[in-house]
């Protein structure tokens, strides 16, 4: 993996563009006949067919297909499993699984599970569609004898849109994939894994920080890595709302909206008649194609205001922010970010760190305010295997 300039924020606190057409599976799958599918959504292959109803509990694996990838130190698997909403529904949710080619040690292959950043909203957007596309970076994974689970997030592959920003929501997506893992054919997993995302990721990286030991119990969260991950949304609104990346509040209220409803956010208390005639466009197109139609729009038009000053809004915007953590956890936590960061204000990841610092434990945040190389994923994960 070639060398990134990064900025460095250690707080363990103790001592995109369009998917193209997916490359053709081989004929090695599992399924369990359901007693009806759900077609898969437009544009997609069979393969994102949902049974109705999903089978078994969260977590449980519903299908998997092998997928060829050239040039991957490993076996990728296409898969679709069962997970669960904010309101606690099951949902199914596809993505991937990367198995190294080396034999698993005596515990299983302990698992990096990635979550992706802002790609768009749309089922095209599913990274599952491509996985040859991650390859360069799984292989510095799958060398170590780590085994890669990387989520869609629920919506991208799969019925309805997806709950973008729903920190619960995603973190739930990243950590069963984990458990559906364990359920791959003569692949054994151990229940040591890391949280590895960036941007959006690095946003449900941290929900995992925040839920995974009591979502997931039987699983040992040994770390977290959290690439630039969005906090201070009051901050980062106003930030937005000149920013050529406004069109994340286009992302941000539907996604939200996606995730709780109409009772708990409502959206024409945020958005106005023309911003609402711009949703349909979340679930048309990858985050390129939106910022396209939508990134010069004048913000004035599309919302009614500052959302913090509508009461249901800004308790669902608070539920969703970091910064509004109020428990420590026992995982040490790495957050990464690129002093340049165009999108995710620098300032309000280290108002981060050194809120996360002082809910908990002895606070050590080392801020590398000048330039460094950093090589390799050693550094990222080593710390938590």
């Amino acid at each position: 993996m070639s060398a990134v300039t990064l900025v460095l924020l250690f707080a363990a606190c103790s001592s995109s563009s369009k998917s193209a057409e997916p490359e053709p599976s081989d004929a090695s799958s599992t399924t369990t006949a359901p007693a009806k599918l759900i077609a898969a959504p437009k544009g997609l292959p069979a393969f994102y067919a949902v049974p109705d109803p999903l089978p078994g509990d969260t977590g449980t694996l519903v299908k998997s297909e092998k997928v060829p990838v050239d040039g991957l130190h490993g076996t990728a698997y296409r898969v679709m499993y069962a997970s669960e909403g904010v309101d606690g529904e099951p949902v199914a949710v596809t993505g991937t699984i990367l198995v190294p080619d080396k034999p698993a040690p005596a515990g299983g292959y302990p698992v990096v599970t990635w979550a992706h950043g802002t790609n768009g909203m749309a089922d095209v957007c599913a990274p599952s569609l491509e996985p040859g596309n991650s390859a360069p970076l799984a292989n510095a994974l799958l060398d170590k004898g780590w085994l890669v689970t990387a989520t869609d997030y629920q919506g991208e592959g799969t019925p309805g849109l997806h709950p973008y920003i729903a920190g619960t929501n995603s973190a739930h997506n990243a950590i069963d994939i984990v458990r559906a893992a364990h359920e791959l054919p003569d692949t054994k997993v151990s229940d040591d894994y890391v949280v590895w995302g960036h941007s959006q990721g690095g946003h449900t990286a941290m929900f995992t920080l925040d839920q995974g030991a009591d979502y997931a119990p039987e699983l040992n969260l040994k770390g977290v890595v959290a690439g630039a991950p969005p906090s201070q949304f009051a901050f980062i609104y106003n930030y937005l709302l000149s920013s050529p990346f406004r069109y994340y509040l286009l992302m941000a209220g539907g996604g939200l909206h996606a995730a709780y409803g109409d009772e708990r956010a409502p959206l024409d208390q945020v958005f106005t008649p023309e911003g609402m005639k711009l949703l349909p466009l979340l679930d048309q197109g990858c985050a390129g194609d939106l910022a396209d139609k939508v990134g010069g729009l004048d913000v004035s038009k599309l919302s009614k205001g500052d959302p913090f000053k509508v009461p249901a809004w800004k308790k669902i915007l608070e539920e969703n922010d970091p910064q509004y953590f109020s428990k420590p956890s026992a995982a040490p936590l790495l957050i990464i970010q690129g002093g340049n960061d165009e999108q995710i204000p620098v300032v309000s990841t280290k108002l981060l760190a050194d809120h996360l610092c002082d809910i908990g434990r002895r606070p050590f945040v080392e801020n590398f305010a000048e330039r460094r190389e950093v090589t390799g994923v050693d550094q990222a994960l080593d710390f938590g295997f």
